[in-house]
């Protein structure tokens, strides 16, 4: 773990690797940070996939589309020079998926290479040699998403989470087809989503150490959800026109249900609250659901 921490840059070199001590805290802290995971120091089975993602470079072995897929900072690069080529791999989120394998035969199409779907050395000099290295060129995934151009899914709303308040957003959907998933994993919530085609995912968790409301969107790999954000702040301003409910904090991350999920997805989190004001605030975020959706 050390190792590849040093290798990220975010323990020293030259000090003992196999005591977990301050600096191991220090240094796992920082890497959840940069990755937009919970600030804890410890490595659970996210921070350490992650951490080992995080060591994969470009061109360090193929990448092709598998089952489960294959995950790492080679696959968020490669979907980067694709975006910047003008191929679509849909959002870059480091995970080889469907869209991801459509873009790379174009691309090997558009340069008379077979086009087989795996990045191999070919492929892999051809993509370096036609990438631009001036200044950073825009995504086209986010210029589809800007202009409008992705389909936007019509399946039901999914609420997840054993906090109370996810059974009051699902009462108070009268307007809505929604679906209440209560116990399942992150993953599992996600499956589901992405095979109903669900318009939308709320995810909610009661936490004792925070004050307040926490709203959490999709941010990572120097992209982010900007109808996930959009939907955020319009929650967070309204929140803030109340005065019955306690302040609210916005921030993108990459927790796995906003990793995994393929439509607009937020986390809530809040600190343990009275009834009415839950009330209040699943009455809040719904309204601001609604109309989203609708528009």
């Amino acid at each position: 773990m050390h190792e590849r921490l040093q290798a990220l840059g975010h323990y020293p070199t030259g000090l003992p690797d196999d005591t977990f001590n301050e600096l191991t805290v220090a240094a796992v802290e920082a890497f959840q940070r940069s990755r937009g995971l919970p600030i804890s120091g410890d490595v659970d089975a996210t921070t350490w996939s992650r951490l080992i993602e995080a060591g994969w470079r470009l061109g360090q072995r193929l990448l092709f589309l598998a089952r489960p897929n294959l995950r790492g900072d080679d696959v968020a690069e490669l979907q980067v020079r694709l975006s910047q080529l003008g191929f679509n791999p849909g959002r870059i989120d480091g995970i080889f998926g469907h869209l991801l394998d459509v873009a790379l035969r174009d691309f090997q199409r558009n340069c008379a290479i077979e086009p087989t779907g795996t990045l191999t050395r070919e492929t892999l000099l051809e993509l370096v040699r036609l990438t631009s290295y001036g200044p950073d060129r825009s995504l086209v995934s986010e210029a589809r998403d800007l202009a409008g151009f992705d389909v936007a899914p019509t399946g039901p709303v999914v609420v997840c989470g054993s906090s109370p308040l996810a059974a009051l957003l699902v009462r108070h959907a009268a307007s809505l087809d929604t679906a209440l998933l209560r116990d399942q994993s992150p993953e599992e919530v996600a499956a589901f989503a992405n095979s109903h085609q669900a318009a939308a995912v709320i995810s909610v968790e009661t936490l004792e150490q925070i004050d307040g409301v926490h709203l959490h969107y999709w941010a990572s790999y120097r992209s982010h959800s900007r109808r996930g954000e959009q939907l955020a702040s319009a929650i967070a301003a309204s929140l803030a026109r109340s005065q019955q409910l306690a302040r609210v904090e916005v921030t993108g991350m990459a927790l796995p249900i906003l990793r995994e999920t393929q439509m607009t997805t937020l986390h809530v989190e809040h600190s343990p609250s009275p009834a009415e004001e839950l009330e209040e605030l699943a009455k809040v975020i719904l309204a601001v659901l609604v109309e989203v959706i609708h528009r």
